[in-house]
C-alpha cells in the first residue's frame, strides 16, 4: 500500500501528523460558504464578477472579491483580464478546480435534501435553549448558591 492509501485509510494517523495544519486551511479555504457557492457556480461555466455577485444572493462585493483572490491564489480559480474597453475579466475553475466539481455538488446536494431536517433540528435546539433561559431567569435571586436556605435570606 502506497504512503497516501495508508494516511487515508488511518485517518487519525494522517491529522495527527504535521500536515494538519495544511489540511486545515485547504479545508478552511474549499469548506466556506461563500467558497462553496462560487465553486458551483463555476463549474458550469467561465463567469464575470457581475453575474456571481448576481447569482450567488447576499454576498458583499468586497467578500466575493476576497474569496475570488482566496481560490485563485489557492490554485482553484483562473482569473482572465480580456484588452478591451472597459476590461472584461472573467472567473473559471482551473483544473485544480475542476477536481472539486464532484464532492462540492456532492455536499450541496445533500445540504438540498436535508433542509428540512436541518431547519427542523435548529428548532428544536433553539427552543430548549429558549425554555434553559427562561428557567434560570425565572429562578430566585439565591438559587444556585452553595450557601442555599434561610442563612442567605438573613444576610441580605
Amino acid at each position: 500500500m502506497r504512503q497516501s492509501e495508508t494516511d487515508v485509510t488511518h485517518g487519525q494517523d494522517a491529522l495527527a501528523s504535521t500536515e494538519c495544519p495544511k489540511i486545515s486551511q485547504v479545508l478552511a479555504r474549499v469548506g466556506e460558504k461563500w467558497s462553496v457557492l462560487i465553486i458551483i457556480m463555476l463549474t458550469e461555466r467561465p463567469r464575470r464578477f457581475s453575474e456571481l455577485k448576481r447569482a450567488i444572493g447576499g454576498i458583499s462585493q468586497r467578500m466575493l472579491t476576497l474569496c475570488l483572490r482566496g481560490l485563485e491564489r489557492d490554485g482553484l480559480v483562473k482569473r482572465t483580464v480580456y484588452p478591451v474597453v472597459p476590461p472584461k475579466v472573467e472567473y473559471e475553475l482551473t483544473p485544480l478546480g475542476q477536481s472539486l466539481r464532484e464532492p462540492v455538488t456532492q455536499l450541496a446536494k445533500w445540504a438540498q435534501s436535508h433542509i428540512a431536517e436541518l431547519d427542523a433540528a435548529r428548532e428544536a435546539f433553539d427552543q430548549r435553549e429558549s425554555f434553559e433561559r427562561s428557567k434560570v431567569q425565572s429562578a430566585p435571586e439565591w438559587a444556585g448558591t452553595r450557601q442555599s436556605g434561610w442563612m442567605d435570606l438573613r444576610r441580605r
